[in-house]
């Protein structure tokens, strides 16, 4: 799945979108609901201080006492009592207006905490070919803003649409008191004035998309520039950097200027629609009042009513389009839940058998592109506590073969056996239980050392730690530290030089205590006398285990009980390191002579 061909084709299906997100919802819809009946006399209360004008203006400015249901209410007590009931009512419109907001700030992150933490659950399980294809600033973009803009966006945006919404229906209450005749012109000219947000949905999600894209683009250059800080300062990429950030800001920039250049007119559009019925309402009311239809406290009170009314639907416009962005971020993020990772268990899966026998390759193919094999044909049986050191050209497919074990990915064809099972048949948790691996760079995460190594045995005793500590030549390292175990490590364990984050990555494997070792040249990037280091703490993981290495250092191979020669994806020779070089013009015997020779004169 390519999240920059990603169309959100879902993002005008709004009822099977809402109806998606309510289970979200669902736990915190209590607190929804209030805060939405809050939101309605939030709404209403707008109307308050142009329904006054109307008692005011004929009553305290004309001097009039008010006969109110029999009651009799000197306009003298209506002046000095109307201000302070306005400002009461505004007093209780606030306190309305910040529990409205405190509750639905609480849902909206709570709802919004909640597809957060399902995406990210969905995403530790995504199949390495996931993680291929798409750069991490849009993945990062994708599961942490998008989930943003869709829930929690969804109840603010609800609950302005409410208050807006109520606020209009006061108002326009308001306008029909004062004068129904003015006020169907008024809300009819309002209600044309919003039409022209229906023509831009479609523009929403084509920003919207390209937008994510875009901000996924400079988040991979803000990453990149981080953790390829050293070699930015090493070759002087600065200005390149620089450049990557600024063409992203500036695309970023163009996309936005698109929208607003064919939806900056609807506001102008809206004004000189609303203008025309304020014109027209002028007109027609004065000849009202002159007509003795309408007093001026009447019209007042519907001019001042019919302007206030123009903030809550241009609001309600705006709303619109803002819940159009939430819909194709929610389109976005349920196309990630809908997501079905390539490399996933069976329906049915049976136990994993003690490794007794061995591990099989069977007619074995592999393509990361369709109709471009990167493995062809590969047949080869692996006898339990046997150590398969693997060799052969730079991207004829080593790296893939061993990959191909723990199902990082899936055989395109053939199959790959434990005991004469095919590995699909295990689950995929069980089957990578029974495999340690040490990476020529091993990720070593923030946390102390002793946390990084439990990671792979979280139930193991301070025995078994002592006991691997010894083994990977890391004791001489703890013991050298302040902290000891508890050192804590930066991000990426870069605190640590090479040769000890490989020993912990050793300890690592070596505490799980699996029958199988996967070594992807887990010595290649490191010094003489720390590879000689780590290859003792290796000796020592691979003893009496079933091993499956790449590696360049000759001893690793010449010690291995068989070498398989992988050239442009297919194994091309296979035996001891004698057997294959007494192969005349053989290919292992070429490699050999062009990369070991040396090494061998200096290692005897």
């Amino acid at each position: 799945m390519k999240l920059k061909e990603s169309e959100a084709l879902t993002s005008f299906k709004y009822g099977w979108l809402l109806k998606r997100i309510f289970p979200y919802i669902k736990p915190f819809l209590g607190k929804v609901i209030l805060g939405f009946i809050i939101a309605i006399p939030v709404g209403l209360l707008d109307g308050v201080v142009s329904f006054a004008l109307k008692p005011y203006m004929d009553y305290v400015v004309g001097q009039q006492n008010l006969i109110f249901f029999g009651v009799e209410i000197p306009y003298i007590a209506m002046a000095y009592g109307m201000p302070f009931a306005i400002i009461f009512f505004a007093v209780f419109q606030g306190i309305l207006r910040y529990l409205n907001s405190y509750l639905t700030d609480w849902t909206s992150l709570k709802i919004t905490n909640s597809v957060k933490n399902d995406l990210f659950a969905r995403l530790v399980f995504m199949d390495t070919s996931f993680f291929d294809e798409n750069s991490s600033g849009l993945i990062i973009n994708r599961y942490l803003t998008d989930p943003d803009s869709a829930s929690k966006g969804i109840v603010e945006q609800i609950k302005t649409f409410i208050i807006s919404l109520f606020g209009a229906m006061s108002l326009i209450t308001v306008m029909l008191y004062s004068s129904w005749k003015l006020a169907i012109v008024g809300v009819l000219v309002l209600a044309i004035a919003f039409v022209p947000v229906f023509f831009i949905r479609k523009k929403i999600k084509s920003v919207s998309n390209k937008n994510t894209v875009i901000t996924g683009d400079i988040m991979t250059t803000i990453n990149e520039t981080y953790s390829g800080n050293k070699v930015v300062t090493a070759y002087n990429l600065q200005e390149r950097q620089k450049k990557l950030f600024t063409n992203g800001i500036n695309k970023s920039f163009d996309v936005s200027i698109s929208l607003t250049k064919r939806v900056g007119w609807m506001s102008p559009i809206m004004y000189l629609i609303a203008s025309f019925g304020i014109a027209f309402v002028l007109f027609y009311g004065t000849k009202l009042i002159y007509s003795g239809q309408m007093t001026a406290g009447s019209f007042a009170s519907f001019v001042t009513s019919l302007l206030l009314l123009y903030k809550p639907i241009k609001t309600l416009g705006n709303t619109m389009t803002s819940i159009q962005n939430i819909f194709v971020a929610m389109g976005r993020v349920f196309e990630l839940f809908d997501y079905v990772p390539l490399i996933k268990d069976k329906e049915t899966t049976i136990d994993i058998p003690k490794l007794t026998n061995g591990v099989t390759f069977e007619n074995v193919y592999f393509e990361y592109v369709e109709n471009k094999p990167v493995l062809k044909n590969i047949n080869l049986h692996v006898k339990k506590g046997e150590t398969l050191a693997i060799v052969g050209n730079s991207g004829g497919g080593k790296s893939t073969f061993v990959n191909l074990i723990p199902r990082f990915y899936d055989v395109t064809s053939g199959s790959i056996k434990f005991d004469g099972i095919d590995i699909k048949n295990f689950k995929l948790n069980e089957l990578r239980k029974n495999i340690s691996f040490v990476f020529q760079d091993n990720f070593l995460f923030t946390g102390t050392i002793r946390e990084n190594i439990l990671l792979a045995n979280p139930n193991a005793t301070q025995e078994d730690l002592n006991t691997v500590l010894s083994a990977s030549h890391l004791d001489d390292v703890i013991a050298a530290l302040p902290n000891g175990l508890e050192t804590i490590l930066g991000e990426r364990g870069l605190t640590l030089s090479g040769g000890q984050r490989q020993r912990v990555a050793i300890a690592r494997a070596m505490i799980r205590n699996t029958p199988i070792i996967i070594l992807d040249e887990a010595t290649s990037a490191l010094d003489n006398e720390s590879e000689a280091v780590v290859q003792k703490a290796l000796d020592n993981l691979i003893k009496n285990k079933t091993v499956f290495v790449i590696a360049h250092r000759l001893s690793t191979i010449k010690n291995a009980d068989r070498i398989a020669v992988i050239n442009d994806g297919e194994l091309v020779e296979l035996g001891t390191h004698k057997e294959l070089l007494s192969i005349e013009n053989g290919q292992y015997k070429h490699l050999y002579e062009m990369q070991f020779k040396n090494s061998e004169e200096f290692a005897l």
